[in-house]
């Protein structure tokens, strides 16, 4: 944290200091966060009121764990001993606190390079390869797991230090506006933008707004900021029209700047493949699983590259970096030989036909005899209308990839099976487990050694912990 004073905070969000005297001059320099239990000496404490609590009941755990202010909607019994910043909304004066905590961190013109990262999928694997890569350069700060709403992008901004040159910031929307609103939390130096595809599209209306939302990252850039754009999506290749800023393409077509030529998968489905940039050509060996992450690989070279690392140390980074974030193409490999990929922290239809590549990928290995595969998917959520047909179209990917077995996981995911079942070519075995218990009992019973075994849905749906149990399940053949 930048170390501030609770004069300074109100005058930033427009509140009060209510509290025991000189309360105004009280420093914050510890960790800001929104739970009680995560407060640290010199903390500051925002009490949310969220769905299923009120934080201002936790203000007294609060200051006896060390918080020297607190944030807050109303006068507490507590703050005749702990100092409050009393503001109308929580969540728009933290917001504005993260804004006070970057831009006094640039007062003297040195402040962290801010990196906003968008996309409908990719965004997490995305920032946690920046962050290894540029940590390497400086200290970089990115978010923890997916903080990447109104309260997440704040909690990482107030993370920084006096020493931190790399902000990393994912950006995350449910409609038009919203981050446009991030944007003015942290605005932006380089702005990367991923893909536009279906995620949330029950929320968003059409494409044409995911397109239009995602944009807007691009759109806050200054003249001399940079905007990075995935050359293979067309709606994202055309967002160069909306910015101020230079532009690099990413991808593997031909007029990117920065592509991938030449790649192919080895035998557990990590991309191998020919980088090639303005300044120079190299090989590079990624050892994350699934052929999808070259373009999140190739997004993050651009960046680094922007930030002044030579080529040679990107790629030494990039071949070093490994998964951070949970359930994210997690691989485990069972003591019978069994591997386990856990996908499940979310879905839509884009990451599905990706997670079905990667699983397709490690069941044929190059040079290697063919192991069975199969795929364990569960509904996929916010899609509107087209849910039906989303869910069928997946299943005919599973069928069009030569998927052995197919196990779909409650109702929401049954019209999976169905569009796996309506193909007149080979179609998996198949079968349609009622909840996530059903399918660990009928997995116990399926599963043999040397099997490959994806496990994909929406967050809500749960299945990654369907694939920790699987993970750990005791081999008893």
């Amino acid at each position: 944290m930048i170390p501030l004073t609770l004069a300074l905070l109100a005058r930033a969000t427009g509140g009060q200091v209510v509290g025991p005297a000189d309360s105004d001059r009280v420093v914050v320099d510890g960790p800001v966060v929104t739970d009680s239990r995560a407060v640290g000496p010199g903390g500051l404490y925002v009490a949310r009121v969220g769905e299923r609590a009120d934080g201002h009941a936790f203000v007294g755990a609060a200051r006896a764990a060390g918080a020297v202010a607190a944030l807050t909607s109303q006068v507490v019994p507590e703050s005749a001993e702990l100092p409050c910043i009393v503001v109308e909304d929580v969540q728009t004066a933290f917001g504005a606190i993260a804004r006070a905590v970057l831009d006094e961190a640039g007062a003297d013109g040195f402040g962290p390079v801010v990196i906003g990262v968008t996309g409908s999928s990719g965004k997490t694997s995305t920032k946690d390869l920046l962050a290894q890569i540029l940590g390497r350069a400086g200290e970089a700060v990115a978010p923890v797991n997916s903080l990447n709403g109104e309260i997440g992008v704040p909690l990482t901004v107030c993370r920084i230090t006096p020493a931190t040159r790399f902000l990393i910031v994912e950006m995350g929307a449910r409609g038009v506006g919203h981050i446009r609103y991030l944007t003015h939390i942290a605005p932006p130096r380089i702005g990367v933008v991923l893909n536009v595809g279906t995620a949330h599209v029950g929320e968003f209306g059409s494409r044409d707004a995911i397109a239009t939302a995602k944009g807007e990252l691009v759109e806050a850039l200054p003249p001399a900021g940079l905007a990075v754009l995935n050359a293979d999506d067309p709606a994202v290749a055309a967002m160069a029209a909306r910015t101020r800023a230079r532009v690099v393409l990413v991808g593997e077509a031909a007029d990117a700047d920065v592509r991938a030529t030449d790649v192919r998968l080895d035998h557990q489905g990590r991309a191998e493949f020919t980088l090639v940039t303005p300044v120079g050509s190299a090989d590079v060996r990624l050892a994350l699983h699934g052929r999808h992450h070259v373009g999140n690989a190739l997004a993050v070279v651009a960046v680094a590259l922007e930030c002044g690392m030579p080529l040679a140390a990107v790629v030494d980074a990039l071949e070093s970096s490994v998964p951070v974030s949970r359930w994210r193409m997690e691989v485990t490999e069972r003591p019978d030989g069994v591997t386990v990929v856990n996908d499940a922290y979310n879905a839509n239809p884009d990451s599905m036909t990706a997670a079905l590549s990667a699983l397709a990928a490690m069941s044929r290995p190059p040079g290697r005899e063919r192991r069975r595969s199969m795929a364990v998917l569960g509904e996929m959520l916010e899609l509107g209308p087209d849910a039906r047909a989303a869910h069928e179209a997946v299943g005919a990917e599973v069928a069009a990839q030569e998927i052995d077995v197919l196990v779909t996981v409650g109702p929401g995911a049954e019209a999976i099976a169905d569009g796996a079942l309506a193909r007149d070519a080979v179609h998996p075995q198949t079968h349609r487990a009622s909840d996530a218990d059903a399918a660990y009992v009928l997995l116990q019973e399926k599963l043999r050694p040397g099997d490959v075994v994806l496990f994909k849905s929406s967050n809500a749906a749960g299945l990654r912990w369907l694939g920790e149990r699987v993970a750990a399940m005791e081999v008893t053949r």
